[in-house]
């Protein structure tokens, strides 16, 4: 995943960035400050870079932790429920128009999710859900930003509030700041022909379509993927680009990307991990962002 926030000098009451209706892939989420439009040109310098270096898991040194997105099998549904209804509210409920919601639905069905729940958590318009951004700093002077998605925003910030301070974090302003939001191409390692797409590969692929920059990742599987980072009004048109240079796109989102990452000890780490996991395992959460290396 991405990147984290949750210090602070002292305990300030964490403040939802936003609370907002339906925004993702085929809009524009009206969160934080809009960044200029990217304008790709001669000059246009290129960032290669690996959230999540191949091979490797920066997590990999916590004991007993195996990354913070992992949640006890008990609350895997209902997690998923709860990234559907996010879904949902992005692009509708229909999966032919919406492919993260397509995406979505395949995992559920990997996991053996019942077709009722499934079905329930598609009705998800009909619910009073709003999306909330809060903001916090964690071990080491580490950055979070915790996407929410709940049906009472009073319950969820006491509860968000309590898991950061029990485990040794803050809800505070200005994490956000470490943060550029963006939108991101969900690509397959492999192209149409079948080929491995490696990075260099990738970089200049990226040049052609016009986006800023690739990295490496994970999906929910664990299955490596790419990356590609561009200015949120050019998301679409780097898709369609993309595609058309023979990548097999899987999706486009729109995430928080960190602009300045943090390293940490090794016991500032393991803290880290733990936080971040119990703020994965609150059922309202739908996604942690940090900014650690």
């Amino acid at each position: 995943m991405a990147a984290v926030g949750l210090w602070g000098a002292a305990a300030r009451r964490l403040r939802p960035l936003a609370a907002i209706g339906p925004a993702g892939c085929r809009q524009t989420l009206q969160l934080g400050p809009s960044t200029p439009p990217f304008r790709p040109g001669r000059g246009r310098a290129l960032r290669l870079s690996a959230a999540t270096p191949a091979g490797h898991n920066k997590w990999s040194k916590v004991r007993h932790i195996k990354g913070p997105k992992d949640t006890a099998r008990s609350q895997v549904f209902t997690k998923l429920s709860r990234l559907i209804r996010f879904a949902v509210k992005e692009g509708g409920p229909n999966p032919e128009l919406n492919s993260n919601l397509a995406n979505l639905l395949k995992l559920c069905r990997s996991k053996n999710m019942p077709k009722s729940t499934i079905e329930a958590a598609l009705k998800s318009e009909k619910n009073k859900d709003i999306y909330l951004l809060y903001e916090g700093r964690g071990p080491g002077g580490s950055s979070l930003l915790i996407e929410v998605l709940s049906d009472s925003g009073a319950r969820c910030h006491a509860a968000i509030k309590h898991i950061l301070n029990k485990h040794g974090g803050v809800m505070t302003d200005g994490a956000r700041y470490s943060f550029d939001k963006k939108g991101v191409v969900i690509v397959g390692t492999e192209d149409k022909e079948k080929r491995t797409v490696n990075l260099e590969r990738a970089l200049e692929l990226a040049f052609e379509a016009g986006a800023e920059d690739v990295q490496e990742s994970e999906n929910d599987d664990e299955k490596n993927m790419l990356k590609f980072i561009c200015d949120i009004p050019s998301l679409h048109e780097v898709r369609t680009k993309l595609d058309s240079l023979g990548l097999c796109s899987e999706s486009c989102v729109l995430e928080f990307i960190p602009n300045m990452k943090v390293k940490l000890s090794d016991g500032d780490m393991e803290a880290a991990a733990h936080l971040i996991q119990a703020l994965n395992s609150y059922e309202d959460v739908i996604r942690v962002y940090d900014n650690i290396e």
